[in-house]
């Protein structure tokens, strides 16, 4: 029995095709054309559609190469259901090496759209619209801000069961519990019970080559948890990601050169020494203390510190030992491991 084709713009898809799309958004005030780009790949057998998206902060743009690589995959011609994938969401801000839109709103936070809004409500107006509403799952690819650095993680509403369920088929070595926030793609897709994931890895402006495969590798592991690629025997089983309910950011005390002492993943004690605030003659110095116990998730990368800037995340666990094991037993893992994917050549 044949699949039904589904028509998204202007377009219809025939099971069995794939299509790139370019769906029409508001123009450059310099008269150029803009458009959100959209591939489609529509499977010949009956199953789920999942989105994956990058570049909501048009800086962030290992996501982009995550979705090049993902499409790419041989496996695909295996495919049950539709994959929507969407490489640059934030087009504008792509151009221009920018988090934000021209009208300098955060595309995440304007959600769920409009119309008739400011260009970001319309632009995520357009992706509501034409890409989640017609899912069934999605995964939301992000990195760390400028000059910093997350520890490949998922951030979820681990309450909620299926995608509790798909965040730990996912393979990185923490899961976040993560609250919605107003106007996030998330809180959106969850009003409307579609499972998210939001996988966080790198830094933006910049290819990190381990976060591109723990990309990959994981979405296809969601992509095989949700029937829309067959299971393989071939792997070994993976270490079982952590759970961390909490988090807090470690924010600098006083302005000045910021030398860092534990790296990305590294376990920390309540009270440790994680870095050293100096001034350029050295003859004032402020070390920088975790308030807590946990894993340090997320980081600065950029000596120069302000006063009250954030420095370091750390995520608390139940087990800060187990923890620091499971980060640890990733770190070694070679990626990706998964005979079935394409070994590209990596990025140095």
């Amino acid at each position: 029995m044949t699949r039904d084709s589904i028509e998204i713009g202007d377009t219809t898809i025939a099971a069995g095709e794939r299509v790139t799309l370019d769906l029409p958004m508001a123009s450059l005030y310099s008269h150029a054309p803009m458009s959100l780009p959209l591939q489609v790949v529509h499977g010949r057998r009956d199953g789920p559609c999942l989105f994956v998206s990058a570049a909501l902060h048009g800086d962030e743009i290992n996501g982009v190469e995550i979705i090049r690589r993902l499409l790419h995959l041989p496996l695909l011609k295996k495919l049950r259901g539709t994959l929507l994938a969407v490489p640059i969401v934030n087009v504008y801000g792509f151009i221009n090496r920018s988090r934000y839109l021209p009208d300098r709103r955060d595309l995440n936070r304007s959600f769920p759209g409009s119309e008739k809004g400011s260009m970001a409500a319309r632009l995520a107006g357009l992706f509501m619209e034409e890409i989640v509403t017609r899912s069934d799952y999605g995964i939301d690819l992000h990195t760390g801000a400028i000059h910093r650095e997350n520890l490949p993680q998922i951030r979820a509403n681990l309450d909620d069961p299926e995608t509790a369920r798909i965040a730990s088929a996912f393979h990185v070595p923490v899961l976040l519990n993560s609250d919605l926030r107003d106007g996030s793609l998330r809180q959106v897709a969850a009003e409307r019970g579609i499972p998210i994931l939001l996988y966080e890895a790198g830094e933006a402006l910049r290819f990190d080559e381990r976060a591109i495969r723990a990309g990959v590798k994981g979405i296809v592991a969601v992509m095989r948890q949700i029937d829309m690629l067959p299971a393989s025997s071939r792997l070994r089983r993976p270490t079982e990601p952590l759970i961390a309910r909490t988090s807090s950011w470690i924010r600098a005390g006083c302005s000045g050169i910021l030398r860092t002492t534990v790296p990305l993943g590294a376990r920390v004690r309540k009270d440790e020494v994680i870095g050293v605030i100096s001034d350029p003659f050295g003859q004032q110095e402020r070390e920088v203390l975790a308030t807590s116990p946990g894993i340090i998730i997320g980081r600065t990368n950029l000596p120069l510190a302000n006063e009250g800037e954030g420095l370091f995340h750390i995520a608390r666990f139940e087990s800060t030992r187990a923890a620091e094991s499971t980060v640890e037993a990733y770190q070694a893992d070679e990626i990706p491991i998964d005979p079935a994917m394409e070994q590209e050549s990596p990025i140095v």
